[in-house]
């Protein structure tokens, strides 16, 4: 195909970014934008946490280099940051059978454990939630994965289908790839219980599927720990896996791109092996990871009164997305909006999926200037004293149409 040829065909707006530069462009006062995974203050804006701030100071001091970063990003990065997804007191980490790599982002881990599993023919097919990620679809069919969704929430869109999610995973192939969200799932909300977890685990195992999980929100949910208590669930002696984690947002440092993919492997000698084939897969996409990101992250991270500071600023962007889901269930049934909406007070996370039509997202965006997602996903961050009331009766207009 020449490119004059592409130039006759357009390709379609991505789902989520494409809806935040139709409302960049959009004229009208007072619109409202749901619709990117963005975390605003009481004002509307992305701060710059204040431990940032301080790291960036410490940073500017520092004689530094511009030089290039290895290929699987800086070392005690890698080390940080595995033993704030694993704990550094896991058999994992204390055997040497998980290894770190730093990615541009989230969705650059996901890529290279996809780039890792296709060059090594150790997976074709490639089970996700439905619903989940926008983007998820996309990056997996990209890098030649076979995908097969399996059911999540049940009809009410409030609690998982741990019926037909097994039932559909019974179906799974040995090797077979099952995507997982490790915390604050991506659209719903709703994660799996203690339970329903160790349940998971048992199937993977049974089943010899290999688990590969977006922890894209670690320590928005319930806490830090809490949050990775399902993946760990998972890593059990001599198990694999692969985690993708992003730094994104809960360091408020979106430009940024700071992710990693995690390997955990049967044993240390194994993961040293994968390794090699994960910056053999590294080298031929980004070659190496930007350093500027990391560098803040690993600052944080390796410093007991910054990494304090941190979880002290962290913990108050997790409760003020608890305290907007609440307030938001507080204006949808002061309207009496017809549907049960107390679940939305208690799942975790940025997002909450309401469950509407395409054309009453139509609606919403066209009659309101609301922007939301797909089947109505938004991003409970995102709400502010000026905009929920003007949702909250956006959305009843809506929904009484």
């Amino acid at each position: 195909m020449s490119l004059p040829s592409l130039a006759r065909i357009t390709a379609p707006p991505d789902p989520i970014l494409g809806l935040t530069e139709l409302f960049g462009s959009d004229p009208r006062p007072g619109k409202v934008n749901l619709s990117s995974g963005v975390f605003v203050d009481a004002t509307g804006k992305t701060p710059v946490l204040d431990v940032v701030v301080e790291a960036e100071r410490r940073l500017a001091a520092e004689a530094g280099t511009k030089l290039y970063r290895p290929i699987d990003g800086e070392p005690a990065f890698r080390k940080l940051v595995r033993g704030l997804v694993l704990g550094d007191d896991h058999e994992a980490v204390t055997s040497g059978r998980a290894l770190a790599t730093q990615t541009p982002g989230g969705t650059g881990g996901l890529r290279v454990a996809a780039d890792l599993l296709r060059q090594t023919g150790s997976g074709t097919t490639l089970w996700m939630s439905e619903p989940t990620w926008p983007n998820h679809p996309q990056l997996f069919h990209a890098a030649g994965f076979r995908i097969r969704p399996y059911p999540y929430t049940d009809a009410t869109g409030r609690r998982i289908d741990e019926a037909a999610m097994f039932a559909a995973l019974d179906h799974a192939s040995p090797g077979d790839v099952v995507l997982l969200h490790g915390a604050c799932h991506n659209p719903t909300g709703v994660d799996p219980s203690p339970a329903q977890w160790r349940r998971i685990g048992d199937l993977v195992e049974e089943r010899r599927l290999l688990p590969l999980v977006d922890l894209a929100y670690q320590g928005f949910g319930d806490g830090l720990r809490e949050d990775a208590a399902g993946l760990l669930e998972l890593v059990r002696p001599g198990a694999e896996l692969l985690v993708s984690t992003s730094y994104s947002k809960t360091f408020s440092l979106y430009a940024e791109r700071v992710g990693a993919m995690l390997v955990v492997a049967r044993s240390a000698a194994d993961a040293g092996a994968v390794q090699t084939h994960v910056k053999a897969a590294v080298r031929t996409n980004y070659s190496n990871p930007p350093a500027h990101g990391a560098d803040v992250v690993r600052t944080i991270l390796a410093d007991a009164e910054l990494r304090a500071r941190w979880e002290v600023e962290l913990a108050a962007m997790r409760t003020r997305i608890k305290d907007n889901r609440a307030a938001l269930v507080e204006a949808l049934e002061a309207r009496s909006i017809p549907g049960d909406w107390t679940g939305i007070a208690t799942q975790r996370g940025m997002f909450a999926l309401l469950g509407l039509t395409t054309h009453q997202v139509a609606r919403l965006r066209d009659a309101h200037a609301v922007y939301v997602v797909g089947h109505g996903r938004i991003n409970v961050a995102g709400f502010t004293p000026a905009n929920l009331d003007p949702f909250a009766d956006a959305l009843a207009a809506v929904i009484a149409d």
